[in-house]
Order: C-alpha cells, then sequence, then structure tokens
C-alpha cells in the first residue's frame, strides 16, 4: 500500500486532519471553559462534535459524488482550517464560536465519506479493505495521541495559540491532497438541489435490502460498544482503581480493535476474512454480557479487549460494502455510513449513561452486551439473507 504513491499523501492527510480535529475539539473546549468556568458550556463543545454527523450525512452527502474527490478534500479543510482560525480571533463572540465548531462537524462526514470512496479508486482489490483497516486504525490512535498530546501542550501553549497550529495541520492536509491525489472526474453527474439529491440518495440506499444490511451492520455493535467506555469511570472508581485504572479500562477496547485488525489483515486472506466477519460479528458482545460475574479489574480490562478483537469483523464488511454499492454512489453511501456511526455511538452513550444513573456499572456493561448481541444476531440474519445474486450494479 505505502508503494502507491498518491495513498501515503492521502494517509498522511489523514492522519493530519485527524490531530488537527482532535486538537481543536481539546483546544476549544479549554478556550470556552478559561471565558466562561462552565462545565455545562464546555461539554456542549464536545457534544458539537457529534451531533451534526447525522444531519450532514443526510443532508451534505451528495456532495462526495457530484464533485471530484480531491477537490471536495481540499475544499473540506480549507474550509476548517479558516473556521478554525476564526474561532482563534480573540473578539469572536462565544455564539459564534459554537456555530463554527458545528460547522467543522458538519465538514467531517462529507470529508470521511469522501476520501473512504476514494480508497476505492487509488487502492485495487483486496488492498482497499487493508488501507481502510490502516485508516481505522489510525482514526483511534490520533485520538488517544491527540487527546495526549492536546493536554500536554495545553500546559506551554495558550488555546489560542494551539488553534492556530490546528489550523496548520488542516492547511498541511490540503496541500497534502492538492499536491498527491490525482484529479479524478466526479462518479456522477448532478442533477436538482444539492439537499434534495443527498436526502434522496439516502432513501434509495436504504430501499436496497443488501445495502440497508449492511449499513445496520456497521452501526448496530458500536453503538452497544460505546456503553463500556461510558461507564469507565464508574467501573474504576467502584473497584477503586484509580486514574491509571481507569486509564487501562478505557484504552482496553481500541488496543483489542488494533490488534485485531492488524493481525486479520497481516495473516488471513481476503476470503478468509469475508469467512470470519459474520461469526466474529455475532461473539462480540459476549464478553461483556461476562460482566454479570462482576470481574476483577484485569479481569474487565482482558474481557474488554477481547471484544475489541473482535472487531476485526470490519475489514470483510468493507468488501461487502464495496461490493454492493454502486460506484457512482459511494461517496454519498461512505457519508451516510460515518454519520450514522458517529450518531448512533453518541445514542449509546447518552443511554448507557442514563441506564448507569440507576444500575451498578457491571450491571450496564452485562446490560449492553446481552441487548446488542441480540440486536445484532437480528442484523445478521439480514446480512446473510442479502448475500448478492446478481451483480452489484444491479442496485439504484
Amino acid at each position: 500500500m505505502f508503494a502507491n504513491k498518491e495513498f501515503r499523501a492521502i494517509f498522511a492527510a489523514h492522519v493530519l486532519s485527524g490531530l488537527g480535529g482532535v486538537f481543536a475539539e481539546v483546544s476549544l473546549a479549554a478556550l470556552v471553559f478559561r471565558r466562561t468556568g462552565s462545565a455545562l458550556l464546555t461539554a456542549l463543545v464536545f457534544a458539537l462534535g457529534l451531533l451534526p454527523y447525522a444531519l450532514s450525512g443526510i443532508l451534505l452527502s451528495g456532495i462526495a459524488d457530484r464533485y471530484p474527490a480531491r477537490r471536495v478534500l481540499v475544499a473540506c479543510d480549507l474550509l476548517s482550517a479558516a473556521c478554525v482560525l476564526a474561532m482563534a480571533v480573540p473578539v469572536t463572540p462565544l455564539a459564534l464560536l459554537f456555530a463554527l465548531r458545528f460547522a467543522v462537524s458538519m465538514m467531517s462526514p462529507l470529508f470521511t465519506g469522501t476520501r473512504a470512496a476514494s480508497l476505492a479508486s487509488i487502492l485495487p482489490g483486496d488492498a482497499y479493505a487493508l488501507g481502510r483497516s490502516l485508516v481505522r486504525i489510525v482514526s483511534q490512535s490520533s485520538q488517544i495521541i491527540g487527546y495526549g498530546l492536546g493536554g500536554l501542550v495545553l500546559v506551554w501553549m495558550s488555546p489560542r495559540t494551539a488553534l492556530y497550529v490546528t489550523v496548520c495541520t488542516f492547511l498541511g492536509s490540503a496541500l497534502l491532497i492538492r499536491m498527491g491525489a490525482r484529479d479524478r472526474p466526479a462518479p456522477a453527474s448532478g442533477h436538482g438541489g444539492m439537499m434534495r439529491d443527498s436526502i434522496t440518495s439516502a432513501r434509495r440506499l436504504f430501499a436496497v435490502p443488501r445495502i440497508r444490511a449492511l449499513l445496520l451492520m456497521w452501526w448496530m455493535p458500536p453503538m452497544f460498544f460505546v456503553v463500556a467506555e461510558g461507564t469507565a469511570a464508574p467501573f474504576a472508581d467502584a473497584a477503586r482503581a484509580g486514574s491509571v485504572g481507569f486509564g487501562l479500562f478505557l484504552a482496553a477496547m481500541p488496543a483489542g480493535t488494533a490488534v485485531g485488525e492488524v493481525l486479520a489483515g497481516a495473516l488471513l486472506g481476503a476470503a478468509a476474512r469475508e469467512h470470519i466477519a459474520l461469526p466474529l460479528a455475532g461473539a462480540s458482545m459476549l464478553p461483556m454480557a461476562a460482566f454479570a460475574f462482576r470481574p476483577s479489574l484485569p479481569l474487565a480490562v482482558a474481557l474488554l479487549f477481547l471484544t475489541g478483537l473482535c472487531a476485526a469483523y470490519a475489514l470483510g464488511m468493507d468488501q461487502w460494502f464495496l461490493q454492493a454499492v454502486p460506484e457512482r454512489m459511494r461517496g454519498r453511501a461512505m457519508s451516510l455510513l460515518g454519520a450514522g456511526l458517529m450518531t448512533s455511538q453518541g445514542a449509546g452513550m447518552i443511554a448507557g449513561g442514563a441506564v448507569a444513573a440507576l444500575a451498578p456499572p457491571y450491571a450496564v456493561i452485562c446490560g449492553a452486551g446481552v441487548a446488542g448481541t441480540t440486536c445484532t444476531l437480528v442484523v445478521l440474519r439480514s446480512v446473510h439473507a442479502t448475500r448478492p445474486t446478481t451483480a452489484p450494479d444491479a442496485a439504484p
């Protein structure tokens, strides 16, 4: 993959824009707290990182296919840089800060969807699934590293200065894409209004049983996975594990996910990865159900690591989704997939937090494991029942 010059540029840009997004979130949260002292308004900064995803995925996804991918990616980076630059201006009102944060978040699903669709043209065959896996691993790593670095940077740098650094990361990403990516034509021509086209496309995608089943398969397990992360603090507190135990508990599942995808990509061929996808997805939340036995912290960390390992089912899902969606709609489909993924995780986090106020953390995680396994098995039946018998481009 890294022998491909175009993939190297896209990958490096992904790292920069990912770190830039995390830096912007941390820096803006610190800036808002220093200006207001309000924990609620500070939390709103993080909430605005999730809330616009569903709206963007439905209203803006048509852009991904109606314009050349390189142009869309560069425009998203430049607009993000402009918004963050406006955030850093001292006279920017607080309301405008939140509006700019919302705007940056609206561009994120479009950027990630367009990039994911463009990878199919850059990496042929099995390399596509491996490339997508690598991007996911880096996305998780960049969040962990970005939050850590963001906290350290703010020790010796003001939030506004950190926002200027964020502007540079977005500009660097735009430059890498502009210079390193090929200017391919748009896969679809535009007809009618952009928002109407995006909404119509979402309806058409959901109308295809195979695509609908795969989208639900992408969204369902993560919605329950995040419940464990959302209850990390009360679980660590109940186990009297302190901040170290909290960190280990929180990092266990992402670490397992990274290891699982690396092992599946390195040791298994494309056919084997597709063969294990459904069993892994069906079993992925069973370790969470084992929290019914009130595991100690080391065992709890091991169980969550095991859950993360099962997430290697995503490599098989990547290839199925690529085959199911016509090329002319890949950008819209990928944008919708990413938007739904983030929205479902936000919903899972909120629901888990609400239940955690009424029940012990181990019971909440166990309940999420049982409910998640049940829901996932229902979706898996649809995925299995809609295995293609005709050419993928017979879809709308």
